[in-house]
């Protein structure tokens, strides 16, 4: 198996164990542009996660009326959309990943 693909498919599965700085070294310490390629869509999508938790925090909860079970049903549709986005991107990098292994 090629370096080049091992390293290539490293950034998306880094996922699960360094998100942003795998990808970010290895876009900046390799020479070949299909591994930079790789390497900045992996930082990409672990990026997804981060600004829209980021978002969430800035628009939705100053604007939250203060009424307890309102706030709790806002944070609770919010958290269960902010997990299923963190899933399917956790998935994507994973099928990506092997496809770049497979390939």
């Amino acid at each position: 198996m090629e370096v080049r693909k091992i390293i290539s498919s490293l950034c998306y599965f880094s996922v699960f164990f360094a998100p942003f700085l795998f990808p970010i070294v290895v876009y900046f310490v390799a020479d070949e542009h299909e591994m930079k390629k790789h390497a900045k869509a992996s930082f990409l999508s672990h990026l997804i996660p981060a600004l829209t938790f980021v978002l969430f925090c800035a628009v939705f909860i100053p604007g939250m009326p203060v009424s307890g079970d309102l706030v709790f049903g806002w944070a609770l549709i919010m958290m269960i959309l902010f997990g299923l986005l963190s899933f399917i991107i956790m998935v994507w990098n994973v099928v990506k990943g092997i496809k770049v292994l497979m390939s």
